[in-house]
């Protein structure tokens, strides 16, 4: 099996780093994982978007034009991807910052406040972990365990972001299980 989701979203929310986070997780899994990184004309601030595809079968291409996933922090994201999502694909989408929703009937849609959780788990700037939890807890294409263990991995030179990032990972998983979306 194969699937592939796209991130976006505006440059600086951390988007490049979940999908490197969950391209080594499937890669610790001993899966095929391909990591395609897109910038906008400016890094910070301008879209930035990444795609991320793991399978069980060496992987052809890292283009995908009807990606099984999206999961988009900005507006422009939003109407960029959900087009291009298949039938029955789904949508993660921060609702913090995104107050429409996709016209889209034919696919799943998951709305979670992803900025405000992080502020009030201590740092916004970790939105994108509650995003990616949510999409592990929607899809779990890869385990929750080997995930936080990517995060331990990659935070383990930077401790004062650890725990923050474990803890806003984690409630977006617990939300996505739940089923708690703001729709």
């Amino acid at each position: 099996m194969q699937t592939e989701v796209i991130m976006s979203g505006f440059g600086g929310q951390g988007l490049m780093m979940i999908g490197k986070l969950l391209a080594y997780a499937g890669l610790e899994e001993g899966k095929s994982v391909t990591w395609l990184p897109s910038y906008g004309p400016e890094m910070r601030g301008g879209t930035a978007n990444c795609t991320v595809v793991i399978g069980d079968k060496p992987i052809g291409s890292p283009l995908i034009t009807t990606p099984r996933a999206a999961i988009v922090m900005n507006r422009p994201s939003l109407e960029r991807f959900a087009p291009m999502l298949r039938k029955g694909g789904l949508l993660v989408i921060d609702s913090t910052l995104i107050t429409v929703n996709s016209d889209r009937t034919d696919i799943r849609a998951f709305r979670i406040p992803a900025d405000d959780i992080a502020q009030e788990l201590g740092s916004r700037r970790s939105a994108n972990l509650v995003m990616l939890g949510a999409y592990i807890g929607l899809e779990e294409v890869v385990s929750h365990k080997t995930l936080l263990k990517a995060i331990e991995k990659t935070f383990a030179s930077k401790k004062q972001f650890l725990e923050v990032n474990r803890k806003t990972f984690t409630k977006g998983y617990q939300l996505a299980k739940a089923g708690k979306s703001d729709e």
